[in-house]
């Protein structure tokens, strides 16, 4: 069974950085594209960023120039570091798996989440 466990959450000030991980186990990590979603306070969950199995990104218009999504497969790992923090983006953060090489369709497997708290 595929497992995902999120890390590096934690309490920030407005203008820092923070890179999160995301530890992969249970399947062949290099096939699958990597995403990255966040839930703020009374909000749905929304998508931050998506990464495919071939290295290829995109990002939501929100922090585009702000996160960086990446991977590495010989570490079965993925990460986001995200820079030039704001309290909106003040949310538990997710790591999640598709189920193939391209990030279309939904996720299939997710973290249980790591909460970035953004101070101003």
């Amino acid at each position: 069974q595929a497992q995902l466990v999120e890390s590096g959450g934690g309490l920030v000030q407005a203008g820092d950085s923070l890179r999160l991980s995301c530890a992969a186990s249970g399947r062949i990590f290099s096939n699958y594209a990597m995403g990255w979603y966040r839930q703020a306070p009374g909000k749905e969950r929304e998508l931050v960023a998506h990464i495919s199995s071939y290295g290829i990104t995109d990002y939501v218009d929100s922090v585009k120039g702000r996160f960086t999504i990446s991977r590495d497969n010989a570490k079965n790992s993925a990460y986001l570091q995200m820079s030039s923090l704001k309290p909106e983006d003040t949310a538990v953060y997710y790591c999640a798996a598709y189920g193939s090489s391209w990030y279309n369709g939904s996720p299939t497997v997710w973290g249980q989440g790591t909460l970035v708290t953004v101070s101003s």
